[in-house]
């Protein structure tokens, strides 16, 4: 139902025991995410009720199920939206876990990270870097992760001018990143709050989708889920440059005229992220470092914190505490 109907619900389930090659976690903080609120809403519709969300998690284990190597109780792990990938089929033996046909996902497939406690596959989950806080750390699990692996799949190269499409959570971090690669960044963004995040961030432009950049765009990446914005971002690629959408789910993309992808440029989509993409990621965020900018909420103001994400009304991303 609307998030304004505040669907999610508390409930008290029976603490989760690991089995084998997992991990028992103790939630210590969990992003929120569009993707959460997709589900919430019924967007998207997860393979069973009930399930609990969250999928950029924080936790420390607990607990080790039988035949776990590489991990030790008390140690930070990340759990992103990758919970799972078969390491079997086609996609996986191409290092494409993305689209593996049988991936299960954190607080979609499983139980997530809205809660105190819970599992992980221990072979997916991620060595956090010490220097990032549990907060901090919790926005580059999904959004930092998507947001790199968007970067790369518009094959973005070092000086590229780089437009960025809805500044939220992903498109703050990936400002960080492409700035960290010499490349000046156009933001396109309707809140006030948002257009100065932005400038704070380093950003060359800030405008609205409607305003021209100074220059032709290389790259550009669309995190807003409305398909409206494909044709007039487009219009803003030079020749022979690439728009990623970067959405679970998006709005229907409507009928445009032929000049806006000739040229040889591409429209592409980023569906997921792989689990070296973390890897390569929070390593690359502690170098940098990369900071991001939280607003923290208590784990009964879920629905909150969702209703406050839709609204815009998040500047940067919001934290689930437990």
């Amino acid at each position: 139902m609307p998030i304004e109907d505040s669907p999610l619900r508390p409930a008290d389930r029976a603490e989760p025991q690991p089995g084998p090659g997992q991990l028992l976690l103790r939630v210590k903080a969990c992003g929120v995410c569009h993707t959460d609120l997709h589900l919430a809403e019924g967007e998207i519709t997860p393979p069973q009720f009930p399930v609990t969300p969250g999928h950029q998690v924080v936790g420390v284990v607990a607990g080790l199920g039988e035949g776990v190597e590489g991990w030790s109780l008390g140690e930070r792990a990340g759990i992103p939206w990758l919970y799972q990938a078969c390491s079997r089929c086609e996609f996986c033996r191409r290092g494409q876990q993305n689209l593996c046909p049988y991936a299960r996902f954190t607080g979609f497939s499983v139980d997530g990270g809205y809660a105190d406690a819970m599992l992980a596959e221990a072979d997916f989950a991620l060595h956090i870097p010490m220097k990032i806080p549990d907060p901090e750390a919790a926005p580059l699990l999904c959004a930092g992760i998507v947001g790199y692996r968007s970067l790369r799949k518009a094959e973005l190269q070092p000086g590229e001018r780089l437009g960025l499409v809805g500044f939220g959570a992903s498109a703050h971090l990936a400002l960080q990143v492409a700035r960290y690669w010499g490349c000046p960044v156009y933001v396109f963004t309707r809140g006030e709050g948002h257009r100065r995040l932005a400038s704070e961030l380093g950003a060359a432009w800030v405008g609205g989708i409607a305003d021209e950049p100074p220059a032709p765009l290389d790259r550009a990446v669309i995190f807003a889920p409305a398909g409206s914005l494909v044709p007039p971002m487009l219009g803003k690629l030079r020749s022979g440059g690439t728009l990623v959408t970067n959405a679970i789910h998006m709005s229907p993309i409507p009928e445009f005229a032929y000049r806006l992808i000739y040229g040889e440029r591409t429209l592409r989509s980023v569906a997921n992220a792989t689990y070296q993409d973390g890897v390569e990621f929070l390593e690359l965020a502690a170098k940098i470092p990369v900071t991001a900018r939280i607003k923290l909420y208590g784990l009964e103001q879920a629905n909150r914190a969702l209703q406050d994400l839709k609204a815009g009304k998040i500047e940067g991303a919001g934290v689930l505490i437990p």
